[in-house]
């Protein structure tokens, strides 16, 4: 059925254009060649995959958790996981926990009120006048106007939440009432005290902080003071500042151990080039954060040609106290090895404008381009003539670049020049004899 499907096509296809061809609208050998690739099977190309990266650059742990089998664990810390919960999931629980608490006591209300018979009281006395029939009944009750389940409800909710409308009250005629009264303050305290807790801690957690603290979006490697470093830039959005602030570097790969063992997340620290002794940035404008490439570096084999093929991901990480509530935040982020640019440099963006020092934010992730080595940090300790070669032949195509643009402004303006002067040689005006009869000439200009 499909080759004869397949045959029917090619038939039809053949016929039209044969027709076609015949008509010299097309011709005959385009109509051949187009039918047979639109019988050709397509290959089914696959889209590359993303790399998967440890950390994302919002500062999010990509990670996954399966097949946990001990799930109670997470009721033991019950205050961290409902901090930890999504905001419709804590306002969910925000009200169904008060909700859930008035309609147990209410119950408890309702069958306090029916044990003691006072719902059954006040059917057989309801449309009553007689006062004094009304006040005796309410001096006997335990709570008074708890008629129904509706009415233990209002009062359960004017007991937790302290309303006292009026209407309602407790008498000192029922021990258990007094025990169900004093059970439901104590129970709506420590409701109060959870779920107020839990949406204070919510609204100022750590990392809400962390989002106006930003990072570069790529990382540079260049040479600085005679040595690659590996550099990324990090800024403070706000004017509170960051106390103590503090940046840690680590590069996560995929290592295999002599042994065979595969490690999928190795983690190594690599040290950051600061010359305070305390290790401590002063956040008060935007930072380069640099990384001397040495013996002790992660990337000191690494060159940039070597660099593309690397399967590593730099993790940045600034810890430090925020100002003004004194809670220790973090902010993270992560390079991998198409977002670090070699030969690459972090232009200048803080200026003094008026006696004050300006932070054009616009230009906070531009780069240059400089003069770099392409090999590695180890290649370069060994012949560091590749560094001077390096930067003398950047100084050449420097000049070079330099006499080509004079010598185009030259060459421009001596065209302007000229284009000026056939302009105003066009505008000068010729001079005109005059015969007179005496034979002298008068010269005039028309």
């Amino acid at each position: 059925m499909k080759a004869q499907r397949v045959s029917d096509r090619w038939a039809g296809g053949y016929g039209q254009g044969t027709m076609l061809a015949r008509k010299s609208i097309i011709p005959e050998e385009y109509v051949l060649a187009r039918i047979a690739a639109e019988n050709l099977r397509k290959p089914r190309v696959r889209d590359r995959l993303p790399k998967a990266r440890f950390i994302a650059k919002s500062g999010a742990c990509n990670l996954a958790h399966k097949n946990i089998r001990e799930q109670g664990r997470f009721l033991q810390d019950i205050f961290t996981t409902l901090v930890d919960l999504k905001w419709r999931h804590t306002l969910v629980i925000f009200t169904m926990s008060f909700l859930c608490s008035w309609l147990l006591f209410a119950i408890m209300w309702w069958l306090v009120a029916f044990a003691h018979g006072d719902i059954h009281a006040y059917m057989e006395k309801n449309g009553t006048e007689n006062g004094t029939e009304k006040n005796v009944l309410e001096s006997t009750v335990c709570v008074t106007n708890v008629r129904s389940f509706t009415s233990a409800f209002l009062f359960s909710i004017e007991v937790q939440v302290t309303i006292g409308f009026g209407g309602r009250m407790m008498t000192e005629q029922c021990p258990v009432a007094i025990t169900v009264l004093i059970l439901q303050n104590i129970v709506g305290l420590i409701i109060n005290a959870v779920m107020l807790g839990c949406i204070f801690m919510k609204t100022a957690q750590a990392h809400r902080r962390a989002e106006t603290l930003i990072f570069s979006r790529h990382a540079v490697i260049a040479v600085r003071n005679g040595k690659l470093c590996f550099m990324f830039r990090v800024g403070d959005l706000r004017k509170s500042m960051i106390i103590s602030a503090s940046v840690r570097i680590q590069v996560v790969k995929k290592t295999t151990t002599p042994e065979g063992e595969v490690v999928p997340i190795h983690q190594l620290d690599i040290p950051v080039d600061n010359p305070i002794e305390s290790n401590n940035i002063f956040l008060v404008a935007p930072l380069i954060i640099c990384h001397v490439i040495d013996k002790r570096s992660p990337l000191y084999d690494i060159s940039a040609t070597d660099l593309a093929s690397q399967d590593l991901e730099v993790i940045v990480i600034l810890e430090g106290v925020v100002e003004t509530t004194g809670i220790t935040t973090q902010a993270r982020t992560s390079y991998i090895a198409e977002e670090i640019q070699w030969g690459h440099r972090f232009v200048s963006i803080v200026t003094e404008e008026e006696g004050v020092y300006s932070v054009d934010y616009s230009k906070f992730g531009n780069t240059v381009k400089v003069a770099a080595p392409r090999c590695s940090a180890r290649e370069l300790d060994e012949k560091p003539s590749i560094l001077i070669q390096t930067l003398q032949k950047s100084e050449l195509s420097h000049q070079n670049s330099l006499r080509k643009r004079n010598s185009m402004r030259r060459n421009n303006s001596m065209r302007r020049s000229n284009s000026i002067r056939r302009n105003n040689s066009s505008l000068i005006v010729p001079k005109v004899q005059f015969m007179t009869p005496e034979g002298s000439q008068n010269t005039s200009e028309s």
